[in-house]
């Protein structure tokens, strides 16, 4: 069943609608660089890139969190309905939402009607004071998630990035969407809810364009972040996700790009951090010894590492530890 947009809570049905085929990258989809960050001023420098008719994505660094680039790391992006304007996450500061804003109103004269948010992270929804007389959506598990991490999130995010978090307040979503169709204006979407990455992880496809904002199942010449991942699960999800057949792929990390480039690199990366992780686990290594470990040479180029590396293994090693020792005490 369609349903459209409307205030309160909202919950959609699930769907195996077929998504449409991929489109060709055109010209206007050549990659943008990361955006010209000013410290003195505190401007992201934030840019609209067109991926297709009405389709946006904002790119930020690809990198680690930083004053440098205003730890400004995410891809977020808008989408015009002819009712108005659609907001996939809405970045890490106040100050961020609030640059994010004005970039759309600059874009286009249509009205901002829902904020959407992929997952719990922080630079998904920090940015959401800058849209609070708009409706904003997210599962019931992100939004539980939102609440539980927020105190964290701001405290975390104040100390890695100083002056860009000035009165940055956690805003929580307002509205519950679940998986299914979802109509705007002149739009169909898809939304799509997988886990692994997160315990609830969003996937908008655009019916019209066949562009898939894939949140954080889905990195792109980045090393993975872990917080609240399953790597097993994540697989799963991968193996589904690859079987869509997604054309124009915005990962919230990395570079936009057609197919399963993306994908491919986040299951390498995964299916070594999984499997490396049992072995050494079960060969009683100590987490030091796991830092110490060499991993193949593509992985040290990507974005991120080895900084990324080292919360993976603070984050997921002692799970597999403890598997090992569960294991070794029988039934």
């Amino acid at each position: 069943m369609r349903r459209s947009i409307v205030p309160g809570a909202l919950v959609l049905c699930a769907s195996l609608l077929a998504l449409p085929a991929p489109q060709p990258v055109s010209a206007q989809q050549a990659p943008a660089g990361p955006p010209q960050v000013n410290i003195a001023r505190l401007d992201y420098g934030l840019k609209a890139r067109a991926l297709a008719d009405g389709v946006y994505v904002v790119e930020g660094a690809n990198a680690d969190f930083t004053p440098a680039n205003g730890c400004n790391i995410i891809n977020t992006g808008f989408i015009t309905t002819g009712a108005g304007v659609l907001v996939i996450n809405t970045g890490t500061s106040r100050l961020y939402g609030e640059q994010l804003r004005a970039l759309i109103e600059r874009t286009t004269r249509e009205p901002i009607v829902q904020v959407l948010h992929l997952n719990l992270h922080p630079d998904y929804f920090l940015g959401n004071q800058a849209f609070a007389n708009v409706p904003i959506a997210a599962t019931a598990a992100t939004r539980a998630g939102m609440q539980r991490e927020a105190a964290s999130y701001e405290t975390n995010l104040y100390r890695l990035c100083g002056d860009w978090m000035k009165g940055t307040e956690a805003r929580l979503p307002t509205q519950t969407i679940g998986p299914g169709p979802l109509r705007i204006g002149q739009r169909e979407f898809e939304l799509r809810e997988y886990r692994g990455h997160t315990a609830s992880d969003l996937v908008l496809v655009d019916k019209t364009s066949g562009v898939a904002f894939v949140g954080g199942l889905v990195f792109a010449d980045r090393v993975p972040t872990t917080p609240h991942a399953d790597p097993k699960a994540w697989l799963a999800t991968l193996d589904t996700l690859a079987g869509l057949k997604p054309g124009t792929v915005v990962p919230s990390h990395g570079p936009v790009h057609t197919g399963l480039r993306g994908l491919q690199q986040t299951r390498d990366y995964l299916q070594w951090l999984d499997g490396s992780f049992s072995r050494w686990a079960a060969l009683g290594w100590e987490m030091n010894e796991v830092l110490r470990a060499a991993p193949p040479e593509a992985f040290a180029r990507w974005a991120a590492w080895p900084a990324e590396y080292t919360r993976n293994v603070a984050h997921l090693y002692p799970g597999y530890e403890r598997a090992v020792l569960q294991r070794s005490k029988g039934p």
